[in-house]
């Protein structure tokens, strides 16, 4: 369906492997001015498609490939496209986003996105080439791993599961070039549908309403990021590596399966050892500036270096401080197509059933010369990696477990400890696909990471902090640009101000109520906010691409809709209140002995983030929150 907006290509496809029928889907501009794109179009298009109740890995789940209107448009960091479905691994709103070449080539080939129905009956392959689609015989490289698979589907965009994802692995992933679509089991999806992998290419441009004003903001955006210390100087030196002694310090690594948030060898597996020793260059997606990628050599092959969260949860939390060891698996995960933070946490929790006598898995703290073998044993459900493969959840249920069971709805814990940043467990808590730092708010920046933090351990102000950064982090994926480019929301002038406690203190107290920042956002974005806001010219690039009536209060609002609208899916299907919820160990039990504040707080924060989102006390988005959001639609 053609679209009045530029910065899309206007078309969605449409394709039933059941039948072998190629359509188009049909997606209206109030969408796109709703949701934008990526993730929340997709999750429109689940709430109109599926019924309540579908089984995740059924023909009846859809699979959804869908871009956004700056992705491909020269933006900075706007290689970023989005895969959706219901997740077999949570039950939930699935969805994950990747920086890989695939989105950028399928709107060169005419098209905004990809609707897969149905399963076909052999392996097969998607190929689109500028405009045309054919549905290849995928028998010969069924089998393949994620690198051989993209290179034999050909030249242009590319993504493809591995063996994990054939063998319906809950946690399995999708790899573009070497980016990974990691959480949620979107690999498990298309394995599901006998889907291999597609393949796009063409010749198209992506139309923009002003070009001239677009590409002036674009310039001075780019130099922005280059000029920051967070995008400029940190990220490109350590990547996200260069959290990990930061966080040890701080006390919020975690180690040994989430029972401490310290490790004494840190520095063993830390981003500046990598950074010394290890690293050969950086590298980056497709027109970021940031270029916070690692490129490590193996046995003589250069190939992409684990980031941060393999690091700690294959590090730390395993008590292995054996960086080449790390460096391998991280390599071999992304060749079998397994997201690395749900392995990670897993094998923790795998290897503290087994300590504690519930459960001999054969993996073990500090053991690492049966890992490998391990993860092939999941990839391809045999053995001891049949259970393994189903994740935390299903383990704890099955075994034992469930009060330190690291993972909420399903989704396991990413590698930041919750005691050791209270507002990010809130995140973790209420995330819509599960315990996710990025979708949870990313609060560890503001708590820990970041150059002047608030109180970790302070919890009045946290609900309205996690709703102001879980929204913001939402529009910034809709829309398409990879969310380190909300980095420079906080001033560089910030980090040339020495840290205090007593600093972070005020800070916390004086914004306990951040919320009322936040009705202002939401309730007027007509009047105070009609305007664009220079350290994050998101929204100006909307507006100047697509010719949409853009402004910053507008542009928050999409991310605030489309974070309800996920809610609304997942509690159709009978995922609620009592699933914000966190493990025992992390509400219960003090990180460090004698010391409360190490607790995270969550039933004196769950009901004021309901209120302030516009929802009851149950969790449900009020009727007048649906209105203002221009959901009422939902209500029919």
């Amino acid at each position: 369906m053609a679209t009045r907006y530029k910065g899309y290509m206007g078309k969605v496809l449409d394709i039933d492997l059941t039948s072998g029928t190629v359509g188009e889907y049909p997606v209206t501009d109030t969408d796109r001015e709703l949701f934008l794109g990526g993730r929340f179009l997709s999750t429109k298009i689940l709430w109109d498609e599926l019924k309540k109740g579908v089984d995740p890995l059924s023909v009846d789940n859809l699979l959804i490939v869908m871009t956004s209107p700056l992705t491909g448009s020269g933006a900075p960091s706007s290689s970023r496209y989005d895969i959706s479905a219901k997740s077999p691994l949570t039950g939930a709103i699935g969805h994950s986003n990747s920086g890989g070449n695939f989105g950028i080539h399928l709107k060169k080939a005419g098209y905004d996105g990809v609707v897969v129905r149905g399963r076909s009956e052999k392996p097969v392959y998607l190929e689109i080439d500028n405009g045309k689609v054919t549905i290849r015989d995928g028998a010969e490289i069924w089998g393949m791993d994620t690198q051989k698979s993209q290179e034999a589907m050909g030249k242009g965009g590319t993504m493809a599961i591995g063996p994990a994802g054939e063998n319906q692995v809950k946690f399995a992933s999708v790899v573009s070039q070497e980016r990974s679509h990691g959480r949620t089991g979107m690999g498990a999806v298309m394995g599901s549908k006998n889907l291999k992998g597609m393949v796009a290419r063409g010749n198209k441009k992506v139309p923009i309403e002003k070009p001239d004003g677009f590409k002036q903001v674009i310039k001075k955006w780019i130099k922005m990021l280059q000029d920051h210390p967070a995008t400029g100087d940190f990220a490109p030196r350590y990547g996200t590596a260069g959290f990990l002694t930061s966080l040890s310090m701080k006390n919020a690594l975690p180690t040994k399966n989430f029972t401490s948030g310290s490790y004494h060898d840190a520095y063993s597996i830390g981003g500046e050892r990598l950074a010394d020793e290890f690293l050969v260059k950086n590298y980056g997606c497709v027109s970021c500036p940031i270029r916070c990628g690692r490129i490590v050599n193996i046995d003589g092959r250069e190939v992409k270096g684990p980031e941060y969260e393999i690091l700690c949860l294959l590090g730390s939390n395993m008590m292995i401080n054996d960086m080449d060891a790390i460096i391998r698996w991280n390599y071999k995960l992304d060749l079998l197509g397994m997201d690395a933070i749900t392995v990670g946490t897993l094998m923790g929790f795998a290897a503290e059933l087994n300590e504690k006598g519930i459960w001999d898995s054969g993996v073990e703290f500090g053991k690492s010369d049966n890992i490998d073998g391990i993860l092939d044993d999941i990839a391809c459900k045999r053995g001891v990696g049949k259970e393994l493969a189903e994740g935390v959840k299903t383990l704890s249920e099955k075994f034992g477990g469930k009060d330190f069971a690291p993972h909420v709805k399903g989704l396991e814990l990413a590698a930041y400890e919750p005691r050791g940043a209270v507002g990010h467990g809130l995140g973790y808590a209420t995330a819509s696909r599960g315990a996710c730092h990025l979708d949870g708010g990313y609060m560890i920046y503001f708590e820990v990471t970041g150059p002047v933090t608030l109180d970790p351990h302070h919890y009045r102000s946290k609900p309205s902090w996690t709703i102001l950064d879980q929204n913001l982090l939402a529009a910034i994926s809709a829309g398409g640009n990879c969310l380190f480019t909300s980095w420079t929301f906080v001033p560089s002038a910030a980090f040339k101000v020495p840290g205090s406690r007593v600093l972070s203190s005020v800070i916390s107290w004086l914004l306990t109520h951040t919320w009322l920042l936040i009705d202002w956002i939401v309730m007027m974005p007509k009047s105070v906010l009609k305007m664009h806001l220079p350290m994050l010219p998101h929204s100006k690039a909307i507006a100047l691409s697509t010719g949409m009536k853009m402004d910053f209060g507008k542009y928050y609002m999409v991310g605030e809709r489309g974070y309800t609208m996920e809610r609304l899916f997942n509690l159709r299907e009978g995922i609620d209140k009592s699933t914000d919820t966190l493990a025992k160990r992390f509400t219960d039990e003090e990180l460090v002995p004698g010391n409360k504040k190490t607790k995270v707080p969550l039933s004196k924060m769950l009901p004021k983030y309901y209120r302030l989102r516009g929802w009851n006390k149950d969790g449900v988005p009020r009727k007048k929150t649906l209105k203002k959001l221009g959901l009422s639609f939902i209500q029919d």
